[in-house]
């Protein structure tokens, strides 16, 4: 199995546009797979884009709140882990 480190928790879902917004308390970027995790959630995906206010980044640090298209639902409080 794959090395894992927590880089965040999931603090809002828009279920309309698939968007998680991701409370980072560590840095990832464009490129990087992800794995959310949470009681009914757990799945891995690679970050193709990622945006602060409507702005795209391709990298992000820990304290930003950043928003990340992602392939399944996800509920506030799921964590996020950065697959080394």
């Amino acid at each position: 199995m794959a090395e894992e480190k927590l880089i965040g928790k999931i603090t809002h879902y828009f279920g309309n546009i698939g968007v998680g917004i991701i409370g980072l308390t560590d840095s990832f970027r464009v490129g990087d797979r992800i794995r959310v995790k949470g009681s009914t959630t757990d799945f891995e995906q690679a970050v193709n884009s990622m945006q602060v206010d409507r702005k795209d980044i391709s990298e992000a640090k820990s304290g930003d709140e950043v928003g990340v298209k992602l392939e399944q639902k996800v509920k506030e409080g799921d964590k996020v882990y950065k697959i080394l």
